[in-house]
């Protein structure tokens, strides 16, 4: 039978896979300590990051399910629930994690730059596969970590703390910009339904009925989170997402407005654009010309 957990401390999950607390609002996790376990619905007030080196059942995120191997990185943020399916009666947890409370970060250069880890919004099925060596150099980053949590606590520790989980994030987003380029077969066939699926968005009435195309839109129908999806366009584009969209809004508007039979404000309604204003504002921002204008030049 599931059970449900709510984790709203540090000491809760501690209990949970029985660690003792050096810390109220950090520890890593070393999940062999961890009691046997079953299939388990888990609700998350904390970041999470979990190395995980068994297989131990399917992970149910979102949507989406994610079939756990060997050497993956998932991570949660505060708010987010993780549904553990088992493919077994029990199974004993192996691997490693780092929890940590966002209290922990307040008044740390890393509590502004952790909107930029778009990772922590990824879903589970975009984990983070790494190879031996990377995951030499994550364990060491736990191994720093752990050390200051056996230290006295002193002026040093928060930042020192702090310092050591923003530098493990940030190899994190290095591996990732590798996984992209390892995975570049697989982003190809992204990009090419992407183009495919907003070619057909812009070439139907769908603008019309549904409104100007947004990344949300293309992202749910390729089964991707936002940030992923984002992040792989920028990867393959050097474009974000929104601004590939707009530049390919752009590039159809200046076929359509040769078409005399149709107004300017004809053309921003097939769009998707609410107000033909919106529109113009955005032509003479990507085109240095108002719609009309640009009519009338050509």
């Amino acid at each position: 039978m599931e059970r449900n957990f709510n984790f709203n401390t540090v000491d809760e999950y501690n209990q949970f896979n029985q660690h003792e607390t050096f810390h109220p609002l950090v520890n890593v996790i070393d999940f062999s300590k961890a009691a046997i376990r079953t299939g388990s619905k888990m609700y998350f007030n904390l970041y999470g990051i979990f190395l995980k080196d068994v297989k131990c059942g399917d992970l149910k995120y979102g949507k989406q399910t994610y079939d756990y191997q060997e050497g993956t990185l998932v991570f949660v943020s505060p708010g987010q629930v993780i549904d553990v399916v088992n493919k077994t009666d029990a199974y004993q947890p192996m691997g490693y994690g780092l929890v940590f409370h966002p209290d922990l970060l307040l008044g740390t250069p890393l509590a502004n730059a952790m909107n930029g880890y778009s990772f922590f919004n990824y879903q589970s099925n975009e984990a983070l596969h790494i190879s031996q060596k990377e995951k030499q150099i994550i364990m060491d980053c736990f191994a720093k970590i752990n050390f200051e949590l056996q230290q006295n606590v002193d002026k040093h520790s928060k930042k020192l703390i702090a310092s050591n989980i923003e530098l493990f994030l940030n190899y994190c987003e290095r591996f990732y910009d590798r996984q992209f380029i390892t995975r570049e077969h697989i982003n190809s066939d992204i990009l090419s339904n992407f183009e495919a699926m907003l070619n057909d968005y812009l070439t139907t009435e769908k603008a019309q009925n549904i409104g100007f195309p947004m990344v949300h839109y293309f992202a749910e129908h390729l089964n991707l989170s936002s940030n992923y999806f984002g992040d792989l366009i920028k990867k393959e584009t050097g474009k974000t997402a929104q601004d590939y969209i707009q530049w390919k809004v752009i590039n159809v508007a200046k076929q359509r407005i040769f078409d005399d039979s149709k107004s300017i404000s004809e053309i921003a309604y097939e769009l998707g654009f609410s107000y033909p204003q919106h529109f113009t504002r955005l032509f003479k921002q990507q085109v240095g010309q108002t719609p009309s204008a640009f009519r009338n030049l050509n």
